[in-house]
């Protein structure tokens, strides 16, 4: 048996055992992202790792962090695998904006200790491996793994994300002219909205009164300008439709690992316009635009020359970019080779 550990259940975790359950029994345990219920959640985890010790093959675990350190320690002491899929916050040091777990000396210790102790690493970009970062100027340049644990000597496999583009297709609907839609939860906080680049977005809203935005995932996000509008979290079935309704997919991210919407959303047909960080410019390529610097001014000049171009020609480029490059099938037989799972 598989114990799979991670710090909040998202859509990615309940991909992953999707594609690990038909070869192996895979057992998930939910962590906390609360500092409060740290103590607590260290007790539980150390009792269900027991618990579960005599059943479990290996051990995996999405994130590093408070999470992993356990698991890494019973994999270590009792000879089993332990796996970490890396993926963003992980890999992370920007103070300047409040974002990854170097900046904390408890977590950057818990990252470090887990990384270095694991038995394997699966990062979902090559940029959260090693990155020189220049999209924000204010930002730390050295960013990754490599840079930010120099001694770092556990192998290294980056695996990006899969989509199922039967599901997530373009529908063929007529889509508004200059509509934007963006996803992310938790962008009520602050710090949370930065990274995601809501910030920008806000911006690019407020000198634009006849675009239109959409930002979805977090209802309690509150926005000034009359042409966002504000959705919470959506089933499955309503993102696709939402997708298919807009002409644009907005990831003005200042720090992204693999984002998952922006695959969604591209294989539904959404144009994309990313910042150059993490693995959005390897996933957008020439299907879109590519913002080299925050900057608003930059960001609007590169709307505007491209949407001169055939933006039809742009969509279908989107949609076939994921179905070639990042379908479900590519990321399922790589993720159950690194974890032995087939021959």
């Amino acid at each position: 048996m598989i114990l799979y550990t991670f710090p909040v259940r998202t859509a990615f975790i309940d991909r992953d055992l999707e594609m690990i359950r038909p070869v192996a029994e895979i057992k998930p345990l939910e962590f906390t992202q609360s500092p409060i219920k740290l103590p607590f959640y260290f007790i539980l985890q150390f009792f269900q790792l027991l618990w579960f010790l005599p059943r479990t093959s290996q051990y995996l675990c999405f994130f590093g962090g408070y999470h992993s350190v356990l698991p890494v320690w019973f994999g270590k002491v009792f000879g089993k695998k332990c796996t970490i899929q890396a993926g963003g916050t992980d890999c992370i040091n920007m103070p300047e904006i409040g974002y990854g777990n170097f900046r904390k000396k408890w977590l950057r210790n818990a990252t470090v200790y887990s990384f270095k102790n694991c038995s394997l690493i699966l990062p979902v970009a090559e940029a959260l491996v090693k990155q020189d970062y220049f999209y924000d100027p204010k930002i730390n340049l050295k960013q990754g793994l490599v840079n930010l644990i120099p001694d770092l000597k556990t192998p290294i496999e980056v695996i990006p994300n899969g989509f199922d583009t039967d599901f997530w297709r373009d529908l063929g609907k007529e889509r508004k002219p200059f509509s934007f839609i963006s996803v992310a939860t938790g962008a009520s906080n602050p710090s949370r909205a930065i990274v995601k680049g809501y910030d920008l977005i806000e911006k690019l809203a407020s000198i634009h009164p006849n675009w239109t935005f959409t930002l979805v995932g977090d209802s309690e996000y509150f926005s000034l300008n009359p042409n966002v509008q504000v959705l919470g979290k959506m089933h499955p079935k309503e993102l696709q439709e939402l997708y298919n309704s807009h002409q644009f997919y907005l990831q003005l991210s200042t720090s992204e690992g693999f984002p998952n919407a922006l695959g969604e959303a591209m294989s539904c047909g959404c144009i994309p316009i990313g910042s150059a960080v993490g693995a959005i410019p390897e996933i957008v390529g020439d299907s879109g635009v590519i913002l080299k610097e925050k900057n608003l001014d930059l960001l609007e000049s590169e709307i505007q020359d491209f949407t001169n171009q055939d933006l039809n020609h742009f969509s279908e480029a989107a949609s076939k970019r994921i179905q070639q490059l990042f379908n479900y099938g590519k990321r399922k037989k790589a993720l159950l080779k690194a974890l032995d799972l087939v021959s």
